[in-house]
């Protein structure tokens, strides 16, 4: 297991010097934000000379590029929406196909037409789970013909929000490119220490061979996020237990300051 940060951790807008950052920092690799090289998270077109940037600032640093933001939102209610947001992850696709970069993150979406990441009250209904599957195939397409892998997040306030649906999704889509990126905050909102250690838990046993990156966020008993180490997330029990399953990729953080980042290094590389 090896450790990274999100590169938007850092401000900027020059690759060399945010992957400078993430390396001074103490981290190993990055889920790397195309923001991060002066252009939209999910451009029409990323330059050549963008491609060039980032992977000679990715050399230069040391700083390996673990995964590429792709996240649209794949559930949303307007099919022209869906559709721009899959034309998009088709180019985001691409960079990370010519980068070496193996894995693109993604988001399962809500129906929350102005967030992708907020609870709407119809993302359980077998609508919103099947347009979200259709996306997925679209998407899962295209990432076959790059031989590239899309990542998954388990979310609770997105279509897939537990472990069980991922693997459920995993299952349905019948492809080795489909991989989980599993963050233990997400897993749960109110818990308590003993509840929460048993859900990460859980997750793990079930995504078990399907991990591509575990996240490393944090959250307080009351559903605030934490940074990393100072919530109820039993780290030392979740990184025990993806070794035990025999997980080895990156385990990166977020949700943290640029400031913070040296510590939270520190705290995790300990645990590996």
């Amino acid at each position: 297991m090896y450790l990274g940060i999100f590169a938007k951790t850092f401000s900027g807008t020059d690759p060399v010097a945010v992957l400078d950052a993430a390396k001074q920092a103490g981290y190993d690799t990055t889920q790397f934000n195309l923001a991060c090289a002066g252009l939209p998270s999910m451009p029409d077109a990323v330059p050549p000379d963008a491609i060039a940037a980032i992977g000679s600032a990715a050399r230069s640093s040391g700083v390996s590029l673990a995964a590429l933001s792709g996240t649209y939102n794949m559930a949303h209610p307007d099919k022209g929406v869906r559709d721009d947001g899959l034309r998009r992850l088709g180019v985001v696709i691409e960079a990370a196909a010519a980068l070496d970069i193996p894995l693109v993150t993604l988001c399962t979406g809500s129906r929350n037409a102005a967030d992708q990441w907020a609870y709407h009250h119809d993302n359980a209904t077998p609508a919103a789970w099947s347009d979200m599957a259709a996306e997925m195939a679209k998407a899962l397409a295209l990432a076959e013909n790059a031989g590239v892998d899309l990542g998954i997040e388990p979310e609770q306030a997105n279509i897939v929000t537990s472990a069980g649906d991922a693997t459920r999704l995993i299952a349905d889509m019948g492809s080795k490119h489909l991989k989980i990126v599993l963050d233990p905050a997400n897993l749960f909102e109110h818990a308590t220490p003993d509840a929460a250690r048993a859900i990460v838990a859980a997750a793990i046993d079930e995504t078990a061979g399907h991990i591509a990156m575990a996240h490393a966020k944090d959250r307080y008993g009351d559903g605030r996020f934490a940074t990393t180490g100072r919530g109820i997330v039993d780290f030392p029990d979740f990184v025990a237990r993806l070794k035990a399953v025999g997980f080895d990729g990156p385990l990166v953080t977020h949700g943290l300051s640029a400031d913070e980042a040296p510590g939270v290094a520190t705290f995790l590389r300990r645990l590996l």
